[in-house]
């Protein structure tokens, strides 16, 4: 059993956290933006001293490569993002590359060996801030491998088109604008491939407080959520909110409100409390407080394992949309739906086993959250390592893990690896 440093990843850490730093506890470090080329630069310079081979492919994907015993084994890839949403943290998805790193620095430092090359990467555009969506480039990278559904959702040509969603520092009017300007586009040979990679494995914050509650230190991911995203879309018609009378008016905000309240009631009944749902968009027009709203519109995003009890919640949605509310009538549209992503089995068991064997309280766990782990399963086996979250906060400034819990994960994380090294055959 092999362990990592804890003052080499608190370090990592420490450095990591200064590039995009915001002034108040988090950071800011959009996709190709001059914040998340520093982080590249960082990541780059810390893999050559350990004399790990650099490549960048056409997504401007980073890949640092430390040799095995075997030329003609495929590679063991780990790595995550390092991009950040606005007024983020100093974790969520750089712990995936800090631990990728580590892991790697950890081998060369102990000399430990190993059959297949080992990789730490990363994953351009994750978090879709600034040239969205989430998750673009492996969207890109595994298209031909996804179910029709998400592929379309992700096609080359219209990613490039994307346009900026604001303006900062060092960006372009469009996501291709910026690839091709970045200093990191390399070729497309490079990219990651069932026929150069054998496995993947992601390391990541939970993003929640089940850890933490629980008083585990890691989680070890099975699944992540299948989910569905619907639109609630609620028209009635507009008049004058002070001559109106009450008992004539279709008011659609009133008419949206109780059919959310009717929602609720409704899935709770199921009785499934490992079941999430969240409305977390709200439309209302004219959205003027002197005029009754004529058309409200909102979101529901519904998280579960099972087909089956997302299909309960589908039907409660569409027996709403059969139904008058406060006069105005209900339509419904479907966004996009995913299925659970079940992880390689194998892999699990690897990081169960390092996880028992290291001695680190832990788990099993699912992930709610999206990951670019997700779209690459399809495409190299894959699985997940979660490290516990403070106050199961993320995607905002007081985001934080303790640098030991850190560690510990990238021990997990290494040995893991070790197990795939000796064992899995894909």
């Amino acid at each position: 059993m092999y362990k990592c440093s804890l003052e080499r990843m608190s370090d990592k850490i420490k450095t990591f956290s200064q590039f995009g730093d915001a002034g108040h506890g988090g950071i800011t470090r959009y996709s190709l933006s001059p914040e998340a080329k520093m982080a590249r630069a960082e990541f780059i310079k810390r893999m050559k001293a350990i004399g790990a081979e650099i490549e960048y492919d056409d997504l401007a994907n980073i890949y640092a490569t430390l040799p095995g015993t075997d030329p003609n084994a495929k590679r063991i890839i780990a790595g995550s993002h390092c991009d950040s949403v606005k007024n983020g943290g100093n974790y969520d998805g750089i712990l995936g590359v800090m631990s990728a790193m580590e892991a790697l620095e950890t081998i060369a430092d102990q000399k430990i060996p190993h059959k297949h090359p080992m990789t730490a990467y990363i994953m351009t555009n994750e978090e879709g801030s600034l040239y969205p969506p989430a998750m673009m480039v492996s969207g890109i990278l595994c298209n031909d491998y996804l179910p029709p559904e998400l592929a379309k959702n992700f096609k080359y040509e219209d990613m490039m088109a994307v346009p900026a969603m604001e303006e900062h520092e060092g960006s372009e009017k469009t996501f291709g604008e910026a690839l091709e300007k970045s200093g990191y586009k390399g070729d497309k040979a490079n990219r990651m491939s069932p026929e150069t990679c054998l496995c993947n494995f992601e390391a990541h914050i939970e993003q929640g407080p089940i850890l933490e509650d629980n008083d585990k230190e890691i989680g070890v991911v099975d699944c992540v959520l299948g989910m569905f995203n619907y639109s609630l879309i609620f028209t009635g018609f507009a008049a004058h909110a002070g001559t109106f009378p009450m008992n004539k008016r279709h008011d659609a905000l009133y008419a949206a409100s109780q059919a959310l309240c009717y929602l609720h009631d409704e899935v709770d009944k199921l009785g499934r409390p490992e079941l999430v749902y969240t409305t977390g968009e709200i439309y209302c027009h004219p959205c003027v407080h002197t005029v009754i709203p004529d058309r409200v519109e909102f979101s529901l995003d519904v998280r579960h394992t099972d087909p089956a009890v997302l299909q309960q919640v589908m039907d409660i949605v569409k027996e709403i949309a059969t139904k008058k509310w406060a006069g105005c009538d209900c339509e419904i549209r479907e966004n996009w739906k995913r299925d659970t992503v079940e992880w390689n089995k194998d892999l699990v068991s690897y990081v169960q086993e390092a996880a028992d064997e290291t001695g680190v309280s832990n788990q099993p766990i699912h992930s709610g959250a999206g990951h670019d782990s997700q779209f690459i399963n399809y495409m190299i086996p894959s699985t997940m390592i979660f490290v516990q979250t403070k106050d199961g906060l993320s995607h905002c400034e007081p985001e934080y893990a303790k640098p030991e819990h850190c560690t510990d994960g990238a021990t997990v994380l290494l040995n893991a690896m070790l197990k795939a090294d000796e064992r899995f055959e894909g």
